[in-house]
């Protein structure tokens, strides 16, 4: 029996282990803290809803398998809490996929891959985007499949290889629209091989065909709920083209700045990050077109292409969350030609710099103090309320009342007129830069509640996408809401 072979069993081992100690570092708080963003709420009530039936909403950021893969357990529960673990733990898996990857292209030893698996899963921003209700765990796990598969199709040019690489392209492009973005980078490597796969035997042709078919089975079950047949594909169009400026006043998508990232990874990632970002440059010599690339020249690829695309369309911390796993592997794999000890020394420091980073940008920002406002409103026999610009309140209401978001304080005239009796201040109107409710500050309160959360420097810039702030703007938005007391504030309308 080979030696690799002996070995397998012993590395699943150390990967399940890592997986494991994970879990606790991804849930821990999370039973504290509420959904962290609109989209997440947002996200929470569409899957109730397309459980109860009503499609209105399945495309809502062009990611219908979100919705439809969640909706059973909607049958089940409505505790948003549910959702936020079953979420939490797609992102370990995307996690274990992809250092299950880098360690066989690789040949990492069992113990590497669990400092891997460590440092990868304790990523600040990893972490943080781990902790919502969005797509972005998902779409990691789509994206660890992809790159996986694809590689197996660089290094052994089969049709097999090329057509189980489409079908990680076409689970992610239904889990996130954002998946779009890994054509170009696709392409440029197809160009790169140079070996015609794809043009040969009508290969293309059938590809294309696959990456058609979930618009074409999906877009008649949007005709029958009454949307138009481009209700998916037109998301893609909207995205590159906004009809207007939204709330906070950012009208385009394209945003040249590249120093955000670099000034992000500076602040809150592992200086690991960076021995990946830029250690793979001293390899630059072995690439040659039509020349297989080894595994770090192609996550390198990879990594460079995904912050040189990202760093000219406006930016969040999750423009690179395909990126971050990469150059933590990187990072290590850089190292490993270090004396053992050094090595080792290393990792464990990078690993105790991650624990800190945790317990600073992320645990210390919760226990939410929304419940509070919840139990204040039921205290008082308090119907319907308006929030502005964000749904934090919702999970903790009752499913007979409402929480109405308001981007204009004039909408709050109307609400009145209908019997709503208080408006929420919600801190997130600072968080999401709409400026209108800053005079609400200004009138008297029933009550108020501090909100951690909505102070944090990470939900800030990974609201910066939004507002289109640039990264310096963003912080001193985030110091000011800082300065601020309380976060939430009752007032009577």
């Amino acid at each position: 029996m080979s030696d690799s072979a002996l070995s397998a069993p012993v590395s699943r081992l150390w990967l399940w282990a890592a997986l494991l100690l994970l879990v606790p570092v991804r849930l821990h708080g999370l039973a504290a803290a509420a959904l962290p963003d609109y989209d997440s709420v947002r996200n929470w009530q569409i899957v109730q809803e397309v459980a109860a039936g009503n499609l209105l909403h399945l495309f809502r950021h062009g990611s219908p398998a979100f919705m439809l893969t969640y909706a059973p357990v909607a049958w089940l529960t409505a505790d948003y809490h549910v959702f936020q673990y079953l979420n939490a733990l797609v992102a370990v898996a995307a996690v274990g996929l992809l250092a299950n990857f880098v360690a066989r292209a690789t040949r990492l030893p069992g113990w590497s891959t669990a400092l891997l698996v460590l440092l990868v899963g304790s990523a600040t921003f990893l972490t943080f985007s781990g902790r919502d209700f969005t797509m972005s765990s998902w779409s990691l796990l789509s994206f660890a499949g992809l790159l996986r598969a694809y590689y197996h199709r660089l290094r052994e040019p089969m049709a097999t290889h090329l057509y189980r690489a489409t079908g990680w392209l076409v689970l992610g492009l239904c889990f996130n629209y954002k998946f779009i973005l890994t054509l170009p980078i696709l392409a440029v490597l197809e160009w790169w091989q140079a070996d015609g796969l794809l043009l040969r035997h009508g290969h293309w042709w059938r590809v294309a065909g696959l990456l058609l078919l979930p618009y074409l089975v999906l877009g008649p079950v949007g005709l029958v709920v009454g949307l138009p047949w481009y209700a998916w594909p037109g998301i893609y169009y909207n995205v590159a083209f906004p009809g207007a400026a939204n709330a906070a006043g950012r009208a385009t998508t394209i945003r040249p700045d590249f120093l955000y990232y670099l000034r992000y990874l500076r602040d809150f990632e592992s200086w690991l990050v960076w021995v990946g970002l830029l250690g793979p440059l001293l390899r630059l010599r072995q690439l040659r077109r039509g020349r297989p690339l080894s595994p770090e020249l192609y996550l390198a690829v990879w990594g460079w292409c995904l912050l040189g695309g990202m760093s000219v369309l406006v930016k969040a911390p999750r423009g690179l969350l395909w990126a971050y796993g990469l150059w933590y592997a990187l990072g290590l794999l850089s190292l490993r030609r270090l004396p053992a000890a050094v090595f080792m020394a290393l990792l464990l420091a990078a690993l105790a710099g991650n624990a800190y980073r945790l317990q600073r940008e992320i645990y210390a920002y919760t226990p939410t103090r929304y419940p509070a406002v919840a139990a204040w409103l039921r205290a008082h026999n308090v119907g319907p309320v308006a929030s502005t610009v964000s749904l934090g309140l919702a999970p903790f209401r009752p499913a007979t009342d409402t929480v109405r978001v308001v981007m204009q304080p004039r909408e709050l005239a109307v609400l009145r007129r209908r019997g709503y009796r208080y408006v929420l201040l919600d801190g997130y109107w600072r968080t999401t830069h709409v400026p209108a409710f800053d005079s609400l500050h200004r009138l008297p309160l029933r009550a108020a509640w501090p909100e951690p959360l909505l102070t944090s420097p990470l939900l800030f810039l990974e609201h910066s996408e939004y507002t289109g702030l640039s990264y310096e703007q963003t912080l001193r938005l985030q110091q000011q809401a800082r300065r601020d007391t309380f976060q939430l504030r009752l007032l009577p309308l």
